[in-house]
């Protein structure tokens, strides 16, 4: 698929996500990125990063949530849901993963298009 490319990297967030009793309670940094592919048509498409990034906040502030899957997924279909995308890719990153090693972060990527 062909288009321009718009990309929001990095955005953060502190919420609650995660199936430990802990991660139900106490906010979190996440971070997410998102970038959003825009048709190619005749004259010039524009998509308002405000939308984008407002459409990535209402999705990650619904929580509290149990998986970043699930987090990517809607932030997929709430960017897909605009005027002219036609792809979304999606990572969310989860730095503070309860695990008994050193970690970075956790993260999901996927990427999705829109049903023609």
């Amino acid at each position: 698929m062909t288009g321009d490319t718009i990309t929001l990297q990095r955005m953060r967030f502190h919420v609650r996500v995660g199936i430990l009793p802990h991660e139900r309670e106490l906010a979190q940094p996440l971070e997410v990125d998102l970038a959003v592919v825009i048709a190619p048509a005749f004259g010039q498409l524009r998509v308002d990063y405000r939308e984008l990034h407002a459409a990535t906040a209402s999705v990650v502030e619904d929580g509290p949530h149990e998986y970043i899957e699930t987090i990517a997924e809607r932030i997929a279909a709430g960017a897909l849901a605009i005027a002219h995308v036609t792809v979304a890719r999606v990572a969310v990153r989860k730095p503070m993963v309860a695990l008994p090693g050193p970690l970075d972060y956790a993260e999901v990527r996927i990427e999705r298009t829109r049903d023609a």
